[in-house]
């Protein structure tokens, strides 16, 4: 009996620990991909430079096709690609100094009405090389479900 007792006390232990840490970790996640269910949402991210120092790399390289994630702040504000499909276009200057231009979706994913020169953008998205720095595109969901959804973050929403 008592011995069963002792499972009991020590299975609650157990549930109650289980349960403490799997709370605590649920609001220390990494910043994944946003839900696409809505368009424009308010959250939180962080970022390291890790995805900066990526895209260096793919640049050094002369890589493309890489997925990566990130900030800048915005250099110039450039007319809208209308030919095909709608492409916001601006370009981003790095703190490592790198300046891409970020090509967003605007027949997939809500346009940034709001921006300035001089704001600050994050991004999730795939990197292209080319001399000049680069292009960031995939800033958007995928509706296929072939590609890693990207995004754009501007003063606290994201545009996917």
């Amino acid at each position: 009996m008592t011995n069963k007792k002792n499972l009991s006390i020590g299975g609650i232990i157990v549930l109650l620990i289980a349960a403490y840490f799997g709370l605590d970790l649920s609001g220390h996640k990494k910043n994944q991909s946003p839900s696409s269910s809505p368009a424009t949402q308010h959250t939180e991210t962080t970022f390291s430079n890790d995805g900066i120092d990526t895209i260096k790399a793919a640049y050094d390289r002369r890589q493309s096709n890489v997925q990566v994630q990130g900030s800048g702040r915005v250099k110039a504000i450039l007319r809208e690609d209308n030919d095909g499909t709608k492409h916001q276009k601006f370009i981003l200057v790095l703190k490592n100094g790198l300046s891409i231009l970020v090509a967003h979706n605007i027949d997939l994913a809500p346009k940034i009405e709001d921006l300035h020169k001089g704001d600050i953008v994050e991004f999730n998205g795939e990197y292209e090389y080319n001399e000049k720095g680069g292009v960031l595109h995939w800033t958007h969901h995928d509706p296929q479900n072939r590609h890693e959804n990207g995004w754009l973050k501007h003063n606290g929403h994201i545009y996917q």
